[in-house]
């Protein structure tokens, strides 16, 4: 089974984070959940406390299979600290499997990596992915290659359903 890191920090949307890591746990991976300061709980923005398992400078990206990035105000927090910029570009450069909701595409911008992509995002971010260069579809789930978006909460369901199924193949 694969290995899964999430990135997060205070003010991630709740069930992007414990919806998609449910998921994944339930069909047998094992998911690392990685914030800026490390072992310390979290609070997603309708007050889910999240427990964190490691810090960023713990880890590297070659240690898991798969990256998970959840959306709220989390990425956009995120996307400032270099260190989760150079994770999730190790991510899109090696092609592998990346998944992404709602605001979680925010944290691609800064890679440099979004020209030519296919993917989706909240609404609000869509303009933004569009001057980065990428190929911007308003659909519940995009997938190119191994990068696999969605938008909101609703599309849930499809999105558990993608990335589960982009392990297992």
């Amino acid at each position: 089974m694969s290995k899964v890191a999430v990135l997060v920090t205070d003010f991630v949307e709740d069930i992007e984070y414990t919806s998609p890591v449910e998921a994944l746990k339930d069909a047998g991976h094992t998911v690392t959940t990685i914030s800026p300061e490390g072992t310390e709980t979290i609070t997603g923005k309708h007050g889910t406390e999240i427990k964190v398992d490691k810090a960023i400078n713990m880890v590297k990206p070659d240690d898991f299979d798969a990256l998970l990035i959840p959306g709220g105000f989390s990425p956009d927090q995120l996307r400032s600290n270099e260190a989760f910029v150079a994770f999730t570009r190790h991510f899109l450069l090696a092609d592998k499997p990346l998944f992404a909701i709602c605001h979680g595409p925010q944290l691609f911008i800064q890679t440099g990596l979004v020209k030519g992509r296919e993917l989706t995002s909240y609404t609000t971010v869509q303009p933004d992915l569009y001057y980065a260069g990428g190929l911007v579809k308003d659909e519940p789930v995009v997938i190119d290659h191994n990068l696999i978006t969605s938008r909101t909460p609703d599309d849930i369901p499809a999105f558990n359903h993608a990335i589960v199924g982009a392990l297992e193949a």
